[in-house]
């Protein structure tokens, strides 16, 4: 619990950094080889079931990146407090265990 407490804020989703093309024909972006405009940094997350992006300053960027590390780091944290519960369940013959996957289907006749 204390490493928990001690990551702080966090952020969830990805920085990375994009390059992208324009629209105009005559860009250096369209040429071959292309030189590509950026590269950007986008904050890409989950809102209300739905990819958002967002484009970032550098300063941004890098006020925000240790805030995303820290929710890598408490969603590591929690799907091992998960796996340990699971594993002391089945350690302990819990008949809530045993019963797992072996539940009838039942009709409302």
């Amino acid at each position: 619990m204390a490493e928990i407490k001690a990551i702080g804020p966090v952020l969830p989703g990805s920085i990375v950094e994009r390059s992208t093309r324009c629209q105009s024909s005559g860009c250096h972006c369209r040429a071959d080889p292309p030189r590509l405009h950026g590269p950007y940094a986008t904050w890409m997350h989950q809102e209300g079931g739905r990819q958002v992006t967002r484009t970032l300053t550098q300063e941004e960027a890098e006020r925000l990146r240790p805030l995303v590390a820290a929710d890598r780091r408490l969603r590591a944290l929690v799907a091992e407090l998960e796996s340990l519960t699971v594993s002391e369940l089945a350690a302990s013959g819990s008949e809530t265990t045993q019963r797992v996957g072996k539940t009838r289907r039942q009709s409302g006749i």
